[in-house]
């Protein structure tokens, strides 16, 4: 192993077909475990994000352009950095952070960035499509900004953010994938490590179907919840009005 390790990509060493569940599993788990960490940042702080950034826009509820700008600005660029570049660049971020630039630590901080950023934007996307008249009607039943946003904004977006979240997710995946060629580990690094630089095939067949199932039954899941929570909505929109006082 120390040889194919020095020599690189010149020299294959297979891993047995019975030892390759054993080395993918745990990189399975390590992954769940980067992904699960990142999306629970990626949503607490990008709903309230993406609730801001929509309310603070031209006709949002707190309307605020000075505040707007540059907000906007700041995570239209943590969107629009390929994620190996934003890793790159802020290793000295991250290590100040966690004190180390490798493994699921030093991945959390680059992936977190950039989800927050993607998500923000899904979230505020999904909360242009709400009605103005619901928010309208609310205005004028006297509903705190809060409210509006917690019970009307967010209650009738929920549909469209839950599928985000999911391509959210998926995307966090694929991000944890390139993470583990800085050796934060999971699929990725195994991929890496063993599938490219000793050119086992096998690890690689094994890594790729792991990847495609994992990021199938994100979708599934996905599909599944969009769809219980989209007759929540329409729900609520019939009824909304209806439950405003005249």
């Amino acid at each position: 192993m120390t040889a194919a390790r020095i020599a690189g990509p010149l020299v294959s060493v297979s891993v047995p077909p019975l030892e390759i569940p054993a080395l993918v599993l745990p990189a399975l788990v390590d992954t769940l475990v980067m992904v699960g960490i990142v999306m629970s940042i990626v949503v607490l702080l990008g709903v309230p994000l993406g609730a801001l950034v929509h309310n603070l826009a031209p006709g949002g509820l707190v309307e605020n352009a000075a505040l707007h700008r540059p907000l906007s600005a700041v995570i239209s660029i943590g969107r629009s950095l390929p994620f190996l570049i934003l890793m790159a660049s802020i290793m000295p971020f991250t290590r100040l952070i966690t004190g180390t630039n490798i493994g699921i630590a030093a991945a959390v901080v680059p992936m977190a960035i950039a989800g927050i950023a993607f998500f923000t934007r899904i979230v505020e996307n999904s909360l242009r499509g709400v009605p103005a008249d619901l928010v309208r009607v609310s205005r004028a039943a006297g509903a705190s900004p809060l409210q509006i946003v917690r019970t009307v904004q967010l209650g009738e977006a929920v549909p469209s953010i839950i599928g985000g979240l999911t391509i959210n997710t998926i995307a966090m995946i694929e991000y944890s994938a390139i993470a583990g060629t800085i050796g934060a580990g999971g699929i990725g690094y195994v991929a890496v490590t063993y599938g490219y630089q000793r050119f086992d095939h096998g690890v690689m067949v094994a890594t790729i179907l792991t990847l495609v199932a994992l990021v199938a039954l994100v979708q599934f899941a996905g599909d599944r919840l969009v769809r219980v929570a989209t007759p929540r909505a329409r729900i609520t929109r019939a009824t909304t009005p209806r439950s405003i006082p005249a």
